[in-house]
């Protein structure tokens, strides 16, 4: 067994190399080829934590064969200070093989569930953003929007980065820090509504339960990617973006239970589960339509899936193991 730390982990996958594994791994879970039970959630006693489990299995393309992998991501998740050393999601994924029900690997949860979840988003926005798309808005300056820069400029030419946070010094620390192609300038936005209309790619990734952004802020022909709420009690945007955009998800049966936006707008009555257009895997097997025009206003709701995690996680300790990256033990 391979275990990756969270710099090993960023040693053995790159933004643009997950872009192409979620490409495959999208195209499995639309395919149905994996098991995937809704992710779980423990409450620490005494605490404000709580743990989350998320069990999966997934046959995929694996450099130009078919793997079989199963495993599971257990991430403990507790608020933080915005100055805490530690992050607010820390974890860790397992990865057996298949045939033999042997354990691959034990990585650190934090950085691949990171590098994949900008990767998806980076996928879903090279599928259905216009193709002259050139400024992108983050809403959120933590280590996700980090995350999301590397992967959207590995897919898309963008020119000019906007960032809004709710601690504006925060986002002004952000985007210092950040180090960018030449070429590519970087701004900071006190008001998040003249951040979400100067978008043609908007990307949020904050921990808001609440909606930070109006529907009508949106411009036609952006295309936006909902990240940072996971659970169905939490919500980044409106029920009006629900309503005015083309909607993605990542897996129709999770979204359903879990994507928080979506579900408001259908209990509102505002939306029916037909709103919906399909998964980014089915965009990918050509059986329901991406953008269709300049003028579409698309949205990519992403929960994350164990598949994803699975693939990402099976990639990145091959390349280690190649790489000589880790540490191997016996198990």
């Amino acid at each position: 067994m391979r275990i990756l730390n969270r710099t090993d982990v960023q040693r053995s996958l790159t933004h643009a190399e997950c872009v192409q594994v979620m490409d495959d791994a999208m195209r499995a879970v639309s395919e149905r080829n994996v098991e995937m039970p809704l992710r779980q959630f423990m409450a620490v006693p005494n605490t404000s934590g709580k743990l989350g489990m998320m069990p999966g299995y997934i046959a995929t393309k694996f450099k130009a064969e078919t793997r079989d992998t199963f495993g599971i991501k257990i991430v403990s998740k507790f608020p933080r200070e915005s100055n805490s050393p530690y992050s607010t999601h820390v974890g860790a994924v397992l990865i057996f093989d298949a045939d033999e029900g042997l354990l691959i690997a034990l990585l650190d949860g934090r950085e691949l569930t990171a590098i994949r979840t900008s990767a998806t988003s980076a996928l879903a926005t090279r599928l259905l953003a216009r193709t002259n798309a050139s400024t992108l808005t983050l809403l959120g300056c933590g280590e996700e929007a980090s995350h999301h820069v590397k992967a959207i400029l590995s897919v898309c030419d963008i020119r000019k980065i906007i960032v809004w946070g709710r601690n504006p010094e925060r986002a002004n620390v952000f985007a210092s820090n950040e180090v960018l192609p030449e070429g590519v300038d970087i701004t900071v936005e006190d008001e998040a509504e003249s951040a979400v209309k100067a978008a043609d790619i908007l990307c949020t990734v904050t921990s808001a339960t609440n909606p930070i952004f109006c529907g009508k802020w949106l411009q036609p022909g952006t295309h936006v990617n909902l990240v940072g709420a996971a659970v169905r009690a939490s919500s980044e945007a409106d029920t009006d973006v629900v309503c005015r955009s083309r909607f993605y998800v990542d897996y129709l049966p999770s979204a359903l239970e879990q994507a928080g936006e979506l579900v408001n707008a259908i209990e509102a009555g505002a939306v029916t589960p037909g709103h919906i257009v399909g998964e980014i895997g089915q965009v990918l097997l050509n059986e329901v339509p991406g953008r269709e025009s300049d003028h579409d206003i698309t949205v990519y709701k992403s929960l994350g899936v164990s598949a994803q995690d699975l693939a990402a996680g099976l990639y990145a300790a091959n390349n280690a193991s190649e790489r000589g990256i880790g540490v191997e033990i016996e198990w």
